[in-house]
């Protein structure tokens, strides 16, 4: 199996729902079982915040995850741009040919004709995992399987416990 996660998606779905953040390193865990692991990609975005996102790419990095990283693009008048959707579909269709499951962790609904492609194009077996609120529709039904990020033990960890870890943390090493 090949796990394909939607970073920026994720993050921004648990801070906004749940007030927490993501334990990846467990999720693909939970996620894989007693199956077969091929590869695991995380599609990052580096902003200008580059020394919470070095320590949370490295985090990634030490849990097996491998990281395809792209800059934010930031246009005139300020907007910003960041989006792997055309990457992560692209990575997914290319190994999907050593692969019989695919897990994309997203809520995103650009990804249900992947899921589609990869079910009846390529005869895959995919997963999705996602928030189920903020997950859509469509993606979930296109699915072989939604599996609901909420209900994984110990994949949530609330944003103040982190904050209060750190400070042990640091107030135990002085």
């Amino acid at each position: 199996m090949g796990v394909f996660i939607d970073i920026q998606n994720l993050y921004h779905s648990a801070k906004n729902l749940h007030n927490a953040r993501v334990n990846f390193k467990e999720l693909v865990r939970y996620l894989v079982g007693n199956r077969k692991l091929i590869r695991t990609m995380a599609y990052v975005v580096k902003t200008e915040d580059t020394f919470g996102e070095a320590s949370f790419f490295d985090a990634l990095h030490r849990a097996g995850i491998e990281l395809r990283v792209k800059d934010i693009q930031i246009f005139h008048g300020g907007a910003k741009k960041a989006d792997w959707d055309v990457g992560m579909a692209v990575d997914a269709i290319r190994m999907s040919e050593f692969l019989d499951v695919v897990v994309l962790i997203t809520g995103d609904g650009d990804f249900v004709p992947l899921v589609e492609y990869l079910k009846w194009g390529k005869g895959r077996l995919v997963e999705v995992a996602a928030f189920s609120r903020s997950s859509s529709g469509k993606l979930k039904e296109s699915a072989d399987e939604f599996i609901c990020i909420e209900d994984v033990p110990k994949v949530l960890m609330k944003t103040g416990m982190i904050a209060k870890k750190t400070a042990r943390k640091t107030k135990s090493s002085q």
